[in-house]
């Protein structure tokens, strides 16, 4: 048997728990929320990473589908409300496919039915307007991650991405962490900084998580987990899963975007500037400068340095598929993780391994967070602190 063969049996038996996938973003973007305009029971192609079908073929057993909003919005509350009705329509309309998920015993018992079990995570504190009783809304409805930042800080939390702030967590984010250990929603690490990831892990008794992220010593980019705080993670139970976007996995992506988007300001474009002007200057420069290709065996590279560092039971995945532009060779969409498997497998990986990176570090995860969330509750209630409270 070959080993994308091996792998394809695997994940009939402990299927994939993707961390993150920005679906719901990409039909609002592209169509609306109108699923007749983007069917996902059939092939979308031309349109999307992800599909049922696709996601059938990739073995995916659960996924966190991502209420992300931008953070520059002015009302990112109702947004990510929206985002939450969207996942819930997904729910309804494909409910032969999509189970809905809260807790790690849903998680299993949807795998028993063979349905892929469908969690929900906020991408960025911006959703919650600085309010706790915002938070307990989010997990209400069914949100079981909150990303403490998106690419830009909060008031109380700095991003990888974005100049320091406060210089981590402030003591109204340190609130944050503490009141989401008391609900059972998982604190999650990707887009942070490096200092608020430290204080995170200081402030939480529950495990974390890094929904996608990769390892910083492998490709240095800020978006990616320093080997110190991969360290901590045995310590703190957590998982760190591993992205598959090509900028946060391949130096030589990191090197070409610095490049491209260095050229683009010295043409007079914000780097992000998307009009006719800015991307002939754009695709002028990628004709000159062909945009480096990342492959399943970058991202194997990051699992193998991430489980030396970290080890085996602290390892999941989370492609980001629907939230990049580019994806690896081999892992160009939802169908690609027995690829990846494969690859693994070729390294030595074993059978058991390749479990707990699927399927059981990520249901383990959950599962103690709920735990951690029923001894909480048995001593506290809510808490009211606001920002001005506790930050000034």
């Amino acid at each position: 048997m070959s080993s994308l063969e091996t792998a394809r049996e695997l994940l009939r038996e402990f299927p994939v728990v993707d961390g993150h996938n920005d679906l719901p973003w990409a039909l609002r973007a592209q169509a609306g929320y109108d699923l007749d305009v983007l069917d996902i029971a059939t092939h979308q192609h031309d349109h999307l990473h992800t599909d049922i079908p696709r996601l059938r073929e990739g073995g995916v057993g659960a996924q966190y589908w991502s209420v992300y909003v931008p953070a520059d919005l002015p009302e990112p509350v109702p947004a990510t409300l929206e985002q939450i009705d969207c996942v819930r329509e997904l729910l309804t309309r494909y409910a032969a496919d999509l189970a809905p998920a809260l807790t790690a015993a849903d998680m299993t018992r949807a795998r028993r039915d063979g349905r892929i079990a469908s969690l929900m995570g906020a991408e960025g504190g911006h959703s919650i307007a600085n309010s706790l009783g915002t938070l307990r809304g989010l997990y209400a409805l069914g949100v079981r991650y909150m990303t403490l930042t998106h690419n830009d800080n909060v008031a109380w939390a700095d991003s990888a991405t974005d100049e320091p702030g406060v210089g981590g967590l402030s003591a109204f984010g340190r609130e944050v962490v503490r009141e989401m250990n008391r609900l059972g929603m998982l604190v999650d690490l990707s887009h942070v900084a490096a200092t608020t990831m430290r204080d995170a892990l200081d402030a939480t008794s529950a495990p974390v998580i890094f929904s996608h992220s990769s390892a910083r010593s492998v490709c240095d980019h800020p978006r990616n987990v320093p080997d110190d705080v991969l360290e901590r993670l045995p310590a703190n139970g957590g998982m760190a899963m591993v992205t598959f976007v090509p900028k946060f996995v391949l130096q030589a992506a990191v090197d070409w975007t610095a490049a491209a988007d260095e050229n683009m300001r010295a043409h007079g474009f914000h780097h992000l500037d998307t009009t006719a002007e800015a991307m002939k200057v754009h695709r002028a420069f990628e004709e000159h400068t062909p945009r480096p290709v990342a492959t399943v065996s970058t991202v194997a590279d990051h699992l193998d340095h991430m489980r030396e560092v970290a080890g085996i039971d602290h390892l999941g995945i989370g492609g980001d598929y629907d939230g990049t532009a580019f994806t690896p060779d081999g892992l160009n969409d939802v169908s690609g993780y027995p690829n990846l498997l494969a690859e693994l497998l070729d390294r030595g990986w074993s059978k058991a391994d390749l479990a707990k990176l699927t399927w059981e570090n990520a249901v383990r995860v959950l599962g103690a967070a709920e735990d951690v969330a029923r001894d909480l509750q048995a001593t506290r209630g809510p808490s009211h602190a606001t920002i001005e409270d506790l930050d000034g």
